[in-house]
Protein backbone atom coordinates (compact mmCIF):
# COMPACT_ATOMS: atom_id res chain seq x y z
CA UNK A 1 0.00 0.00 0.00
CA UNK A 2 3.01 2.36 0.85
CA UNK A 3 4.39 1.56 -2.91
CA UNK A 4 0.73 2.54 -4.67
CA UNK A 5 0.33 5.52 -2.51
CA UNK A 6 3.89 6.95 -3.71
CA UNK A 7 3.00 6.66 -7.38
CA UNK A 8 1.72 10.08 -9.18
CA UNK A 9 -2.07 10.20 -8.20
CA UNK A 10 -4.37 11.50 -11.14
CA UNK A 11 -8.15 12.99 -10.23
CA UNK A 12 -9.79 10.92 -12.52
CA UNK A 13 -9.70 8.75 -16.18
CA UNK A 14 -9.13 11.86 -18.40
CA UNK A 15 -6.53 12.87 -16.57
CA UNK A 16 -5.04 9.77 -17.21
CA UNK A 17 -5.65 9.69 -20.91
CA UNK A 18 -4.46 12.61 -21.58
CA UNK A 19 -1.03 11.55 -19.40
CA UNK A 20 -0.69 8.47 -22.17
CA UNK A 21 -1.37 10.35 -24.80
CA UNK A 22 1.85 12.01 -24.16
CA UNK A 23 3.76 9.46 -22.18
CA UNK A 24 2.78 6.90 -24.81
CA UNK A 25 5.84 5.30 -26.82
CA UNK A 26 4.06 3.69 -29.33
CA UNK A 27 1.80 7.44 -30.07
CA UNK A 28 5.36 8.75 -30.37
CA UNK A 29 6.74 6.46 -32.90
CA UNK A 30 3.45 6.62 -34.79
CA UNK A 31 3.55 10.35 -34.66
CA UNK A 32 7.30 10.32 -35.87
CA UNK A 33 6.58 7.72 -38.82
CA UNK A 34 3.48 9.63 -40.13
CA UNK A 35 6.28 12.46 -40.65
CA UNK A 36 8.65 10.96 -42.33
CA UNK A 37 5.71 9.01 -44.31
CA UNK A 38 4.10 12.71 -44.97
CA UNK A 39 7.57 14.11 -46.21
CA UNK A 40 8.36 11.20 -48.62
CA UNK A 41 5.00 12.21 -49.86
CA UNK A 42 5.98 15.50 -50.64
CA UNK A 43 9.18 14.60 -52.07
CA UNK A 44 8.53 13.50 -55.34
CA UNK A 45 6.28 16.69 -56.83
CA UNK A 46 9.19 19.39 -57.44
CA UNK A 47 10.59 19.69 -60.73
CA UNK A 48 13.17 17.41 -61.86
CA UNK A 49 17.19 18.00 -61.19
CA UNK A 50 18.78 19.87 -64.16
CA UNK A 51 21.20 18.04 -66.00
CA UNK A 52 24.23 19.33 -67.30
CA UNK A 53 26.67 17.53 -70.00
CA UNK A 54 30.10 17.98 -71.11
CA UNK A 55 31.69 16.83 -74.13
CA UNK A 56 35.72 16.63 -74.83
CA UNK A 57 36.19 15.34 -78.38
CA UNK A 58 39.88 14.40 -80.00
CA UNK A 59 39.77 15.09 -84.42
CA UNK A 60 40.34 12.28 -86.57
CA UNK A 61 43.01 13.14 -88.11
CA UNK A 62 43.95 15.01 -85.45
CA UNK A 63 44.67 18.43 -88.02
CA UNK A 64 40.60 19.21 -87.61
CA UNK A 65 41.52 19.72 -84.02
CA UNK A 66 39.56 19.50 -81.20
CA UNK A 67 35.52 19.69 -79.75
CA UNK A 68 34.15 21.08 -76.74
CA UNK A 69 30.36 20.93 -75.93
CA UNK A 70 28.45 22.09 -73.00
CA UNK A 71 24.93 21.72 -72.24
CA UNK A 72 22.43 22.27 -69.34
CA UNK A 73 19.26 21.49 -69.46
CA UNK A 74 16.02 21.57 -67.21
CA UNK A 75 12.59 18.98 -67.91
CA UNK A 76 9.15 20.61 -65.85
CA UNK A 77 5.79 19.49 -66.16
CA UNK A 78 3.09 21.89 -67.32
CA UNK A 79 1.39 23.46 -64.56
CA UNK A 80 -1.82 20.94 -64.72
CA UNK A 81 0.47 17.77 -63.71
CA UNK A 82 2.55 19.96 -61.15
CA UNK A 83 -0.89 20.90 -59.23
CA UNK A 84 -2.23 17.61 -59.29
CA UNK A 85 0.87 15.50 -57.85
CA UNK A 86 1.13 18.13 -55.07
CA UNK A 87 -3.09 17.50 -54.52
CA UNK A 88 -2.26 13.96 -54.71
CA UNK A 89 0.41 14.28 -52.02
CA UNK A 90 -1.84 16.70 -49.61
CA UNK A 91 -4.41 13.64 -50.54
CA UNK A 92 -2.07 11.03 -49.12
CA UNK A 93 -0.98 13.24 -46.35
CA UNK A 94 -4.29 13.44 -45.04
CA UNK A 95 -4.59 9.76 -45.14
CA UNK A 96 -1.51 9.22 -43.29
CA UNK A 97 -3.13 11.58 -40.60
CA UNK A 98 -6.35 9.61 -40.24
CA UNK A 99 -4.08 6.35 -39.85
CA UNK A 100 -2.86 8.00 -36.67
CA UNK A 101 -5.83 9.23 -35.20
CA UNK A 102 -7.39 5.68 -35.64
CA UNK A 103 -4.05 4.01 -33.93
CA UNK A 104 -4.82 6.70 -31.29
CA UNK A 105 -8.26 5.77 -30.56
CA UNK A 106 -6.95 2.23 -30.32
CA UNK A 107 -4.25 3.13 -27.27
CA UNK A 108 -6.48 5.21 -25.62
CA UNK A 109 -9.39 3.18 -25.53
CA UNK A 110 -7.16 0.39 -24.26
CA UNK A 111 -5.89 2.77 -21.89
CA UNK A 112 -9.75 3.56 -20.69
CA UNK A 113 -10.81 0.13 -20.65
CA UNK A 114 -7.67 -0.32 -17.97
CA UNK A 115 -8.91 2.90 -15.98
CA UNK A 116 -12.76 1.66 -15.66
CA UNK A 117 -11.20 -1.97 -14.40
CA UNK A 118 -8.92 0.03 -12.07
CA UNK A 119 -12.09 2.39 -10.41
CA UNK A 120 -14.09 -1.22 -10.60
CA UNK A 121 -11.00 -2.93 -8.24
CA UNK A 122 -10.65 0.28 -6.28
CA UNK A 123 -14.82 0.16 -5.68
CA UNK A 124 -14.52 -3.47 -4.46
CA UNK A 125 -11.84 -2.86 -2.43
CA UNK A 126 -13.26 -0.19 -0.63
CA UNK A 127 -16.45 -2.88 -0.20
CA UNK A 128 -14.41 -5.33 0.88
CA UNK A 129 -12.33 -3.06 3.65
CA UNK A 130 -15.70 -2.54 4.96
CA UNK A 131 -16.83 -5.84 5.14
CA UNK A 132 -13.79 -7.39 6.73
CA UNK A 133 -13.47 -4.18 9.73
CA UNK A 134 -17.54 -6.07 10.52
CA UNK A 135 -16.06 -9.56 10.49
CA UNK A 136 -13.58 -8.68 12.62
CA UNK A 137 -15.59 -7.19 14.88
CA UNK A 138 -17.63 -9.83 15.21
CA UNK A 139 -15.10 -12.51 15.44
CA UNK A 140 -14.02 -10.49 18.43
CA UNK A 141 -17.38 -10.26 19.65
CA UNK A 142 -18.27 -13.91 19.54
CA UNK A 143 -14.89 -14.86 20.75
CA UNK A 144 -15.43 -13.30 24.16
CA UNK A 145 -18.80 -14.85 24.17
CA UNK A 146 -17.12 -18.40 23.50
CA UNK A 147 -14.68 -17.60 26.45
CA UNK A 148 -17.61 -16.70 28.78
CA UNK A 149 -19.04 -19.97 27.41
CA UNK A 150 -22.33 -17.96 25.55
CA UNK A 151 -21.18 -19.39 22.15
CA UNK A 152 -20.07 -22.53 20.31
CA UNK A 153 -16.83 -23.88 18.44
CA UNK A 154 -19.17 -24.27 15.50
CA UNK A 155 -20.14 -21.10 15.48
CA UNK A 156 -16.98 -19.17 16.10
CA UNK A 157 -15.23 -21.56 13.26
CA UNK A 158 -18.08 -20.14 10.79
CA UNK A 159 -16.71 -16.61 11.74
CA UNK A 160 -13.63 -17.49 11.37
CA UNK A 161 -14.13 -18.88 7.60
CA UNK A 162 -15.91 -15.32 6.90
CA UNK A 163 -12.84 -13.34 7.99
CA UNK A 164 -10.32 -15.96 5.62
CA UNK A 165 -12.67 -15.66 2.91
CA UNK A 166 -12.75 -11.73 3.21
CA UNK A 167 -9.09 -11.65 3.67
CA UNK A 168 -8.34 -13.87 0.24
CA UNK A 169 -10.81 -12.10 -1.80
CA UNK A 170 -8.68 -8.98 -0.75
CA UNK A 171 -5.62 -10.60 -1.63
CA UNK A 172 -6.94 -11.41 -4.75
CA UNK A 173 -8.35 -8.11 -5.71
CA UNK A 174 -5.03 -6.22 -4.81
CA UNK A 175 -2.97 -8.56 -6.91
CA UNK A 176 -5.88 -7.76 -9.99
CA UNK A 177 -5.36 -4.15 -9.14
CA UNK A 178 -1.52 -4.25 -9.31
CA UNK A 179 -1.67 -6.26 -12.63
CA UNK A 180 -3.87 -3.06 -14.33
CA UNK A 181 -1.57 -0.70 -12.87
CA UNK A 182 1.07 -2.32 -14.42
CA UNK A 183 -0.99 -2.57 -17.59
CA UNK A 184 -1.74 1.92 -17.33
CA UNK A 185 2.13 2.00 -16.88
CA UNK A 186 2.94 0.64 -19.81
CA UNK A 187 0.97 2.48 -21.58
CA UNK A 188 2.60 5.97 -20.10
CA UNK A 189 5.61 5.01 -21.56
CA UNK A 190 6.81 3.09 -18.40
CA UNK A 191 5.65 5.60 -16.03
CA UNK A 192 3.23 4.90 -13.15
CA UNK A 193 -0.08 6.49 -12.73
CA UNK A 194 -2.61 6.13 -10.02
CA UNK A 195 -6.07 6.54 -10.26
CA UNK A 196 -7.99 6.80 -6.51
CA UNK A 197 -11.75 6.88 -7.70
CA UNK A 198 -14.07 4.46 -6.83
CA UNK A 199 -16.90 5.50 -8.27
CA UNK A 200 -17.96 5.11 -11.65
CA UNK A 201 -18.82 8.32 -13.18
CA UNK A 202 -22.30 8.96 -14.76
CA UNK A 203 -22.58 8.35 -18.33
CA UNK A 204 -25.28 9.33 -20.63
CA UNK A 205 -26.66 6.37 -23.39
CA UNK A 206 -28.02 7.88 -26.65
CA UNK A 207 -31.70 7.63 -26.70
CA UNK A 208 -32.02 7.10 -30.71
CA UNK A 209 -29.03 4.87 -32.67
CA UNK A 210 -29.58 6.29 -35.81
CA UNK A 211 -29.33 10.29 -34.88
CA UNK A 212 -26.49 8.77 -32.83
CA UNK A 213 -24.43 7.01 -35.57
CA UNK A 214 -25.24 10.42 -38.02
CA UNK A 215 -23.03 11.96 -36.08
CA UNK A 216 -20.50 9.83 -34.56
CA UNK A 217 -19.33 8.67 -38.16
CA UNK A 218 -18.44 11.67 -39.21
CA UNK A 219 -15.80 11.82 -36.26
CA UNK A 220 -14.82 8.11 -36.81
CA UNK A 221 -11.44 7.63 -38.12
CA UNK A 222 -11.66 4.38 -39.65
CA UNK A 223 -14.95 6.19 -42.01
CA UNK A 224 -12.84 9.10 -42.78
CA UNK A 225 -10.11 7.03 -43.94
CA UNK A 226 -11.78 4.85 -46.08
CA UNK A 227 -13.33 8.05 -47.48
CA UNK A 228 -10.15 10.14 -47.63
CA UNK A 229 -9.21 6.81 -49.81
CA UNK A 230 -11.45 7.26 -52.32
CA UNK A 231 -10.52 11.42 -52.67
CA UNK A 232 -7.02 9.98 -53.20
CA UNK A 233 -8.28 7.01 -55.87
CA UNK A 234 -9.95 10.40 -57.37
CA UNK A 235 -7.45 12.53 -57.60
CA UNK A 236 -4.71 10.06 -58.77
CA UNK A 237 -7.46 9.06 -61.88
CA UNK A 238 -7.16 12.59 -63.04
CA UNK A 239 -3.45 12.99 -62.55
CA UNK A 240 -2.97 9.70 -64.55
CA UNK A 241 -4.75 11.30 -67.47
CA UNK A 242 -2.36 14.21 -66.88
CA UNK A 243 0.33 12.28 -67.48
CA UNK A 244 -0.59 11.70 -71.05
CA UNK A 245 0.47 15.14 -71.88
CA UNK A 246 3.98 15.63 -72.52
CA UNK A 247 6.89 16.77 -70.73
CA UNK A 248 9.19 19.30 -72.16
CA UNK A 249 12.75 20.69 -71.67
CA UNK A 250 14.29 23.61 -71.85
CA UNK A 251 18.01 24.53 -71.80
CA UNK A 252 21.10 26.50 -72.60
CA UNK A 253 23.70 24.75 -75.20
CA UNK A 254 27.26 25.47 -76.66
CA UNK A 255 30.00 24.00 -78.89
CA UNK A 256 33.37 24.56 -79.77
CA UNK A 257 35.26 23.51 -82.56
CA UNK A 258 38.79 25.46 -84.02
CA UNK A 259 38.04 28.87 -85.05
CA UNK A 260 34.24 28.45 -84.40
CA UNK A 261 32.11 28.71 -81.50
CA UNK A 262 28.09 27.90 -81.47
CA UNK A 263 25.85 28.47 -78.63
CA UNK A 264 22.23 29.24 -78.57
CA UNK A 265 19.05 27.34 -76.97
CA UNK A 266 17.50 24.04 -76.86
CA UNK A 267 14.12 22.35 -76.11
CA UNK A 268 12.43 19.37 -76.08
CA UNK A 269 9.14 17.13 -75.50
CA UNK A 270 9.16 13.91 -74.22
CA UNK A 271 5.85 12.67 -75.03
CA UNK A 272 4.73 9.36 -73.05
CA UNK A 273 3.59 6.77 -75.29
CA UNK A 274 4.50 3.79 -73.48
CA UNK A 275 4.95 4.19 -70.08
CA UNK A 276 1.38 5.30 -68.96
CA UNK A 277 -0.02 2.03 -71.02
CA UNK A 278 -3.10 0.54 -69.10
CA UNK A 279 -2.09 3.19 -65.68
CA UNK A 280 -5.70 5.15 -66.64
CA UNK A 281 -7.51 1.75 -66.41
CA UNK A 282 -6.31 0.84 -62.98
CA UNK A 283 -7.07 3.53 -61.81
CA UNK A 284 -10.53 3.71 -62.62
CA UNK A 285 -10.25 0.36 -60.87
CA UNK A 286 -8.62 1.73 -57.92
CA UNK A 287 -11.32 4.35 -57.75
CA UNK A 288 -14.25 1.51 -57.95
CA UNK A 289 -12.21 -0.49 -55.32
CA UNK A 290 -12.23 2.60 -52.86
CA UNK A 291 -15.83 3.15 -53.16
CA UNK A 292 -16.86 -0.46 -52.33
CA UNK A 293 -14.17 -0.47 -49.40
CA UNK A 294 -16.40 3.32 -48.17
CA UNK A 295 -19.92 1.13 -48.69
CA UNK A 296 -18.29 -1.72 -46.94
CA UNK A 297 -16.52 -0.29 -43.81
CA UNK A 298 -19.71 2.15 -42.72
CA UNK A 299 -22.32 -1.09 -43.53
CA UNK A 300 -19.86 -3.24 -41.27
CA UNK A 301 -19.69 -0.57 -38.89
CA UNK A 302 -23.43 0.57 -38.58
CA UNK A 303 -23.79 -3.43 -37.54
CA UNK A 304 -21.14 -3.65 -35.22
CA UNK A 305 -21.60 0.13 -33.44
CA UNK A 306 -26.00 -1.52 -33.35
CA UNK A 307 -25.18 -4.26 -31.72
CA UNK A 308 -22.95 -3.00 -29.23
CA UNK A 309 -25.70 -0.31 -28.40
CA UNK A 310 -28.12 -2.60 -28.10
CA UNK A 311 -25.53 -4.77 -25.92
CA UNK A 312 -24.80 -1.69 -23.83
CA UNK A 313 -28.37 -0.59 -23.43
CA UNK A 314 -29.21 -4.04 -21.56
CA UNK A 315 -26.13 -3.79 -19.73
CA UNK A 316 -27.45 0.09 -18.29
CA UNK A 317 -30.94 -2.09 -17.68
CA UNK A 318 -29.29 -4.92 -15.57
CA UNK A 319 -27.09 -1.96 -13.83
CA UNK A 320 -30.29 0.07 -12.73
CA UNK A 321 -31.96 -2.98 -11.76
CA UNK A 322 -29.29 -3.89 -9.25
CA UNK A 323 -28.96 -0.12 -7.91
CA UNK A 324 -32.09 -0.03 -7.69
CA UNK A 325 -32.34 -3.65 -5.57
CA UNK A 326 -29.63 -2.87 -3.43
CA UNK A 327 -31.68 0.44 -2.26
CA UNK A 328 -34.56 -1.48 -1.28
CA UNK A 329 -33.69 -4.55 0.07
CA UNK A 330 -30.53 -3.50 2.09
CA UNK A 331 -30.82 -5.98 4.85
CA UNK A 332 -27.51 -5.68 6.41
CA UNK A 333 -28.89 -3.51 9.20
CA UNK A 334 -31.75 -5.42 10.08
CA UNK A 335 -30.15 -8.74 10.46
CA UNK A 336 -27.74 -7.11 12.90
CA UNK A 337 -30.50 -6.66 15.09
CA UNK A 338 -31.99 -9.73 14.30
CA UNK A 339 -28.64 -11.29 15.47
CA UNK A 340 -27.89 -9.13 18.40
CA UNK A 341 -31.94 -9.86 19.21
CA UNK A 342 -30.93 -13.88 19.35
CA UNK A 343 -33.71 -14.38 16.59
CA UNK A 344 -31.14 -15.28 13.97
CA UNK A 345 -28.17 -17.52 14.44
CA UNK A 346 -24.51 -17.10 13.60
CA UNK A 347 -24.43 -19.46 10.54
CA UNK A 348 -28.07 -17.27 9.12
CA UNK A 349 -26.30 -13.95 10.09
CA UNK A 350 -23.46 -15.16 7.40
CA UNK A 351 -25.16 -16.86 4.77
CA UNK A 352 -27.79 -13.60 4.58
CA UNK A 353 -25.31 -11.30 4.38
CA UNK A 354 -23.64 -13.55 2.21
CA UNK A 355 -26.39 -12.75 -0.19
CA UNK A 356 -26.45 -9.26 0.04
CA UNK A 357 -22.55 -9.12 -0.40
CA UNK A 358 -22.95 -11.26 -3.46
CA UNK A 359 -25.17 -8.49 -4.62
CA UNK A 360 -23.18 -6.02 -3.76
CA UNK A 361 -20.10 -7.72 -6.29
CA UNK A 362 -22.95 -8.33 -8.75
CA UNK A 363 -24.48 -4.89 -8.88
CA UNK A 364 -20.31 -4.02 -9.09
CA UNK A 365 -19.80 -5.97 -11.87
CA UNK A 366 -22.89 -4.98 -14.15
CA UNK A 367 -21.90 -1.27 -13.77
CA UNK A 368 -18.28 -2.26 -14.88
CA UNK A 369 -20.11 -4.06 -17.77
CA UNK A 370 -22.07 -0.90 -18.88
CA UNK A 371 -19.01 1.16 -18.38
CA UNK A 372 -16.73 -0.65 -20.56
CA UNK A 373 -19.43 -1.34 -23.27
CA UNK A 374 -20.34 2.27 -23.24
CA UNK A 375 -16.57 3.24 -23.75
CA UNK A 376 -16.43 1.03 -26.73
CA UNK A 377 -19.59 2.71 -28.26
CA UNK A 378 -18.24 5.92 -27.29
CA UNK A 379 -14.44 5.74 -28.75
CA UNK A 380 -14.48 8.16 -30.98
CA UNK A 381 -14.94 11.01 -28.45
CA UNK A 382 -11.47 9.90 -26.86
Amino acid sequence: MLAMNSLAAQSNINDVLATIEQNNTTLKALRETAKAEQLENRTDIFLQDPEIGFNYLWGNPSSVGKRKDFSATQSFDIPTISGLKSKVANQKNELIEWQYKADRMDILLEAKLYCLDLVYYNSLLKELGVRMDHAKTIAASLKDRLDAGDANILEYNNVQLNLSSIVGELSRIETERTSIIAQLARLNGGQPLQLDDSGFANVDLPLNFDDWFAGASDKNPVLSYVKQEVELSKKQLSLNKTMWLPTFSAGYMREDVVGQKYEGLSVGVSVPLWSNKNKIKQAKSAVLAAESRQIDAKQQLYSQLEILYNRTTGLKNVAETYRSSLDNANNSVLLKKALDAGEISMLDYILQLGLYYDSVNQALQAELDYQKAFAELSAVEL
